[in-house]
């Protein structure tokens, strides 16, 4: 069944979180829910006020305590009627509330049908579908809902808050208008070729296409930093055993997360912490160390293949190696053969861990000896590791260093790479104004349509489906 026909129906849900809570809520959206509340909660409430009243079972008896809250259409989140029982957050209580509420829809009216006909289990985010199919948000502010929610740092929460309050639409129509601006140019010259004035001329299309580039492009590296706040990078921490990779990992996340002894194979599985530097979230991932001996067991073994597959899936690879032995030609072939066997799209990171224990002039050798792109750190003492987050941040793409950043997904990405690839070949079918009018049109209303997937003017309802499919059920 379609989005738009399931549209229809009337939706419960409890919209709190599983498990035990000081409040739980129960909401219904739906149109003409008028009687329901009424006979649910035994009077008229009056819009947009807490009501503390019981919620009673059909025969009579308290099932608990708490407000009702009635919002009536359209002023509602989804913009139809809404309902929330605001009651004790406990599961039992909760699902009691919630069959009340779909037996009480299926009793007989004065007319004989039910008194609300269909009211069913909301699906994942269908609170938030209704309220983008209603107009209340547009896909974009829709999608920040549910980024807002699974913010994992202070920034990514802000950037996400200011998508649900419009800033990034805000950006996109401001592209569209001008857009729609210039097409309104092309196709009136289009439409009346005998016409003495060289509309595209007179009105510089040639400059307005030219600021929409640059605009776009302003837009795509703030979207940019705005998906990398949501997704975060990818980090994988490699190396020998021994080299303190897991002590890295705890240095990193502030934490005794993994397990440290001198004894190599002590680390056999991965292990995945998620840190934040500058409000950019990391998702740093420890794993066993690489080597190809015959003292590794079976065991060892499969964490050595979990640790390629995670190499083999990061968006950078913090190659760690040990000073202490970087002078014995054993360590330095199975480094190289490890270096070697890397894959060459991953970004890597040369970084020597082990400086606190190297002192005098041997440190001074060994430094110069490691070349410029490479870091030296100390896990345990701590020294380098501010400039191994900085060089994090630098391979990430960060570069915002203020606030008013919008969230941004993926997908928003490749729409608006889109665009830029139409604009790019209107720029040069308007060099050919004469003979090539019609494809110059064209390339842009390419470029404005794949705008409008972004806030959702034109959507499938397959895209729709996946997207929403990614929400709290009760959101």
């Amino acid at each position: 069944m379609s989005l738009l026909a399931q549209h229809h129906d009337p939706i419960i849900a409890i919209a709190t979180a599983p498990g035990r809570g000081a409040v739980g809520i129960v909401r219904i959206s739906g149109k003409g829910l008028a009687p329901l509340v009424t006979a649910l909660i035994g009077r008229n409430p009056r819009p947009r006020e807490a009501t503390y009243l019981p919620i009673r079972d059909a025969d009579g008896q308290a099932i608990d305590h708490g407000l009702a809250l009635w919002f009536p259409a359209p002023n509602s989140y989804t913009g139809e009627d809404v309902l929330e029982l605001q009651g004790h957050g406990g599961p039992v209580v909760l699902q009691l509330l919630l069959s009340r509420c779909l037996s009480l829809a299926q009793t007989p009216s004065a007319h004989g049908q039910p008194m609300l006909h269909g009211l069913r289990p909301a699906r994942a985010g269908e609170f938030t579908e209704r309220a983008f199919l209603n107009g209340k948000l547009d896909l974009a502010q829709a999608e920040a809902v549910a980024d807002l929610i699974d913010a994992s740092t202070e920034a990514a929460a802000r950037s996400a808050s200011r998508s649900l309050a419009g800033a990034f639409s805000k950006r996109i129509h401001t592209l569209r208008d001008a857009l729609i601006r210039l097409r309104m140019l092309v196709e009136a010259t289009l439409d009346f070729p005998e016409e003495e004035i060289d509309f595209l001329q007179k009105a510089d299309a040639r400059g307005q296409l030219q600021r929409l580039r640059d605009t776009l492009a302003e837009v795509l590296a703030q979207a940019r930093q705005g998906a990398l706040l949501r997704d975060g990078l990818r980090v994988v921490i490699a190396g020998q055993p021994n080299a303190g990779k897991s002590s890295l990992l705890n240095a990193l996340a502030g934490a005794e997360l993994a397990i440290v002894t001198p004894i190599a194979g002590t680390t056999r599985d991965v292990v995945q912490q998620t840190i934040q530097i500058e409000g950019v979230p990391l998702h740093v991932i420890d794993t066993a160390g690489l080597r190809d001996s015959p003292d590794v067991d079976a065991v060892e073994k499969i964490g050595i293949e979990r640790a390629w597959a995670q190499i083999n899936q990061a968006d950078a690879v913090l190659f760690l190696r040990d000073l202490a032995r970087s002078d014995q030609p054993d360590y330095q072939a199975a480094d190289a053969a490890i270096a070697a066997a890397l894959p060459p799209r991953v970004t890597v990171l040369q970084v020597w861990n082990k400086l606190d224990q190297c002192h005098g002039a041997a440190r001074l050798r060994l430094l110069a000896s490691l070349g410029s792109d490479a870091l030296a750190v100390s896990a345990t003492g701590g020294e380098g590791l501010e400039g191994l987050r900085q060089r994090l941040l630098a391979v990430a793409g960060w570069q915002h260093t203020g606030g008013g950043l919008f969230m941004a997904r993926e997908r928003h990405l490749q729409a608006l790479a889109r665009v830029g690839g139409h604009l790019n070949a209107a720029t040069e079918w308007l060099g050919a104004r004469a003979e090539h009018l019609d494809l110059l049109a064209e390339e842009l209303r390419l470029a404005q349509h794949a705008l409008g997937e972004i806030t959702g003017e034109f959507s499938a309802d397959d895209l729709l489906g996946e997207i929403f499919s990614r929400f709290c059920i009760g959101k």
